[in-house]
């Protein structure tokens, strides 16, 4: 026993002593010309950023700050420097599936998972490279937990990427998610999770979780088209006692729900069922606003995505599309007004992964937005949204050090944000020119 405690205490004064003599966490120092900290609604010009490791230390003006002697220091003293970027609504699986070559169908059907899975990295540093350092990737359209891979390799610093949030496979119903219109004899794999029933449901949104999901995610909806009299009419899916019993799972585990919901009866079956987040929400009644205030529910609105792959006019599918475009355009207008909290997010996969993410910014400030509310739905209100408020979305004490910095001023010109120059990640620098 002697032997044992002169043991232990030899191991305890030999961590001490380590703990005491191990180097510090690096020291790096920005100089913003100006600041835009994802949270006050007010610029600060000539601020010192100091970082410590992978954490802001502090944020003070130039005048009053003291730089720390050995510190890095980055010169952004004409630029303009903001919180890393939030997109919520991503598919790294998905490529912006051009139907001439097959569409959505061979993306699951030709493709291997190692090709898709090498894509997904692709894409992942392609967001991080355009300074949005945080993804909510929400399905992987048939790849399974493949995004759990593609975050872990991120986290152990295998690839470059986003931090990653995934909701893995998605849930839908029978009926309710392609692969479709193929012979019934035969049995097509689908891009999400099918369950039929509340037992299901929950079964379903209890493996998702254990084989780590971040957040669930159900389709509410599936096809639409144009009704009897002009409207936008959407296939309803999961029931509400089926969503309740996803909701109910999900929240058990601290985690929640994001509802895929067009309009219609599965959009109000989707709030119904307490989901924390619409997803697209092209057809927003009053009744939904209301409801959506009433309960907190998030809105992440996707606009831009539906004024692409438009069919031709005179066709059903292009009469759909376009109807789908204008109904939108009303419910963002009637949300924003209302006062829903709306979080930026584009459905990337949806649009290839070559065209810029940053183009979102555009259409929410034509129809409406400040250009100031529209950064902060992809700063600090996203990282409230995604439980991880203080954290990431801002530039301030305590927070991850995740940076972008543009050449003009955002404020007066959104897509300034378009062509990021400087991109910083948990306080290593990604991209400068």
């Amino acid at each position: 026993m002697k032997h044992l405690l002169l043991m232990l205490s030899l191991v305890f004064t030999t961590c001490a002593i380590a703990q005491q003599t191990s180097p510090p966490s690096a020291v790096t120092v920005i100089r913003a010309g100006t600041l835009i900290d994802g949270k006050s609604d007010k610029v600060r010009r000539d601020q010192v950023i100091v970082i410590r490791g992978n954490r802001i230390e502090s944020v003070a003006d130039a005048a009053n700050a003291k730089i720390p002697a050995g510190a890095t220091v980055i010169d952004l003293s004409n630029q303009t420097v903001l919180p890393g970027l939030i997109d919520s609504h991503t598919h790294i699986f998905l490529q912006g599936e051009d139907p001439a070559q097959g569409g959505y169908d061979a993306n699951i059907l030709t493709a291997p998972l190692a090709m898709r899975a090498a894509r997904a990295t692709v894409a992942a540093r392609r967001a991080l490279e355009q300074g949005f350092t945080t993804l909510r990737d929400v399905e992987t359209e048939g790849a399974g937990y493949g995004d759990v891979g593609i975050k872990q390799a991120i986290e152990a610093g295998y690839i470059p990427g986003p931090r990653l949030l995934v909701v893995t496979r998605a849930i839908s119903t029978t009926g309710g998610y392609p692969l479709e219109g193929y012979a019934p004899e035969l049995e097509m794999p689908k891009g999400a999770q099918i369950v039929d029933g509340p037992v299901e449901a929950r079964k379903a949104a209890r493996e998702q979780l254990d084989h780590g999901a971040d957040w669930i995610k159900v389709y509410m909806t599936h096809r639409s088209w144009v009704g009897k009299n002009g409207e936008l009419v959407s296939q309803p899916t999961l029931t509400v006692e089926e969503l309740r019993a996803i909701v109910d799972e999900a929240h058990g585990w601290g985690k929640k729900v994001a509802c895929h919901a067009y309009s219609g009866i599965g959009l109000h079956r989707a709030l119904d069922g307490g989901c924390d987040s619409i997803e697209h929400g092209l057809d927003l009644d009053d009744a939904a606003i209301a409801q959506m205030l009433k309960q907190g529910t998030w809105y992440v609105p996707t606009l831009g995505v539906y004024y692409t792959d438009w069919a031709a006019a005179y066709t059903a599918a292009g009469q759909r599309d376009r109807l789908r475009a204008s109904a939108h355009e009303i419910s963002f207008k009637k949300a924003l007004k209302a006062g829903v909290k709306i979080v930026f997010g584009t459905d990337m996969g949806g649009i290839p992964w070559t065209e810029l993410i940053a183009k979102e910014f555009s259409r929410m400030v034509e129809f409406g937005m400040q250009p100031m509310d529209a950064i902060q739905s992809a700063t600090s209100r996203a990282a409230v949204m995604l439980d991880m408020e203080g954290r990431i979305g801002v530039v301030a004490p305590g927070a991850f050090a995740d940076m972008v910095a543009v050449g003009g001023d955002p404020l007066s010109n959104i897509k300034t944000l378009e062509s990021v120059r400087f991109v910083m990640k948990d306080g290593q620098v990604v991209r400068e020119k």
